[in-house]
């Protein structure tokens, strides 16, 4: 479904030069993309998100729902800068501003997570870079956009890092790749986001590529509750393993077991099924080293001592995969040169079919080489059910299998509310027509500010309390869906 909601006129001149619209994903293709299902929203280029030093680009990205508004914002990693983007109109997305890299220099490796209104930044092969950590919600009061940013808070306990991991449950963050504890994890307490305390790290297993942290509630009750991670340690000399720790006591982590598998190349990264039964686990090398399709393998958690493989998916091409995520019954992949890949997890458990792909969205048209290039994550975490991926040279997409509406859909769907009296000197009354039911409003005055925002409403009509506000023109968003002008007298 197309999602139509304000951008300043400014935002529309200063933006529309380098945002690919909305574009429907028609007969295999969306524009020149390979597609099926998913559809091209919107695009910015990485020569737009990062700074201009160098040859940019794109590396990891996250997401940001602020409670507050429900806007939507996707956090983009380049080489040189961390980007924020306003993505609650995903078809005129907004380009915020730019956190430069302050303590090193261009990375292509630079990551990021998000706990407690607040965005983590490490980056790898760059000196004292150190934690980077910058408040999100200094984005709600962004004018003139784009803004050159600088962090609330930098932790100098480590300087290069490869990857961070956050339990957002326990207020930890897990730093790997740094140069402490051998490359393996780091534990900080980021309970509170701008103090970060240094809590210990694990150092007997060596360096750690990428992992997962979770307060587990699987099948193996020996666990409930506690704080398992399950590390990718990655080796160019072949001893690539998945370890299995339990750092709920970050003065004494726990070493649980460690799984092997066959043709390792790179143990690179992978992702707990929802239910913390399943290990959804890519090796980024494999492709590379064997010649195969891309290959996931499942491992069957149910008995954390004892882990087994399940089974082994193979997929239409030759990319490398790198970064997966599960939401519910999905598995999403980056997967390089073949882009987004979309997996149906339903049958995860089987010894073969485990996973179905059901859609993809192709980043990289040109080709499905075995190479670096291409889609290098993914974050599929938004409400509103938008994905964004981050490419390495074409940047942001944002997509989504929602079916596009028609210009007469939308007039259709415009005609399902109406804002009575228009103009107002007082409260006005926002009335939902045709059984149509109202779930959400945000109001937004002519500088884009948030003056008022409801959800969970579920009512025909809903009085909007603006009395107090000046008098001038506003915009009243309907269910994230079409937005409205009404004057304040």
């Amino acid at each position: 479904m197309k999602i139509y909601t304000h951008c300043l006129a400014t935002c529309f001149f200063i933006f529309n030069a380098f945002v690919q619209a909305q574009t429907p994903c028609v007969d295999g293709y969306a524009g020149s993309y390979p597609c099926q299902e998913y559809h091209l929203l919107s695009n910015i280029p990485v020569s737009t998100l990062a700074n201009a030093t160098g040859n940019p680009e794109g590396s990891d990205i996250w997401g940001w729902t602020d409670t507050l508004t429900g806007n939507e914002y996707a956090i983009v990693c380049t080489s040189n800068s961390t980007a924020f983007v306003d993505i609650t109109n995903p078809v005129n997305p907004v380009f915020l501003g730019r956190l430069d890299s302050e303590n090193g220099g261009a990375s292509v490796w630079r990551d990021v997570k998000v706990y407690n209104n607040h965005a983590f930044i490490v980056a790898d092969n760059v000196g004292n870079h150190g934690m980077q950590v910058f408040d999100l919600t200094r984005l709600r009061n962004v004018v003139t956009p784009p803004v050159s940013f600088t962090s609330d808070a930098v932790y100098n306990g480590v300087g290069s890092c490869h990857n961070i991991i956050i339990n957002e449950a326990m207020g930890y963050a897990y730093l790997v790749g740094c140069n402490a504890y051998s490359g393996g994890p780091v534990f900080i307490d980021i309970s509170n986001p701008v103090s970060p305390q240094a809590a210990g790290g694990y150092s007997a297993y060596g360096y750690t590529h990428d992992a997962q942290v979770i307060t587990y509630n699987g099948p193996d009750s020996d666990y409930t509750n506690h704080e398992i991670l399950v590390a990718s340690n990655g080796s160019t000399s072949g001893a690539d393993r998945i370890l299995i720790l339990d750092v709920t006591d970050k003065n004494s982590p726990q070493f649980i077991s460690e799984i092997s598998y066959p043709n390792p190349g790179y143990a690179h990264q992978g992702w707990f099924t929802d239910d913390h039964r399943y290990f959804i686990f890519g090796d980024e090398q494999d492709e590379i080293f064997f010649g195969m399709n891309t290959r996931t393998l499942i491992f069957d958690l149910q008995d954390l001592d004892n882990p087994v493989l399940s089974s082994t998916y193979t997929g239409p091409t030759p990319s490398i995969d790198h970064n997966g995520f599960v939401n519910g019954n999905l598995f999403y992949l980056a997967n390089y040169s073949a882009g987004l890949r979309v997996l149906d997890i339903t049958n995860i458990g089987a010894a073969t079919n485990a996973m179905t792909e059901i859609g993809y969205f192709d980043t990289l048209p040109e080709n499905n080489n075995v190479s670096y290039y291409g889609a290098w994550s993914v974050y599929p975490y938004f409400q509103s059910g938008n994905i964004v991926v981050n490419d390495t040279n074409r940047g942001l997409f944002i997509i989504s299998n929602n079916e596009t509406l028609t210009d007469d859909d939308f007039q259709a769907l415009s005609h399902s509310f109406v804002i009575t009296p228009n103009p107002s000197k007082g409260n006005p009354i926002v009335k939902a027509l045709n059984g149509k039911s109202i779930t959400s409003l945000k109001v937004v005055n002519t500088l884009g500010e948030v003056v008022y925002f409801k959800n969970n409403i579920n009512s025909l009509q809903f009085v909007l309390p603006l009395a107090h506000q000046n008098s001038g023109i506003y915009f009243v968003t309907v269910n994230a869906e079409v937005t409205k002008k009404i004057v304040l007298e």
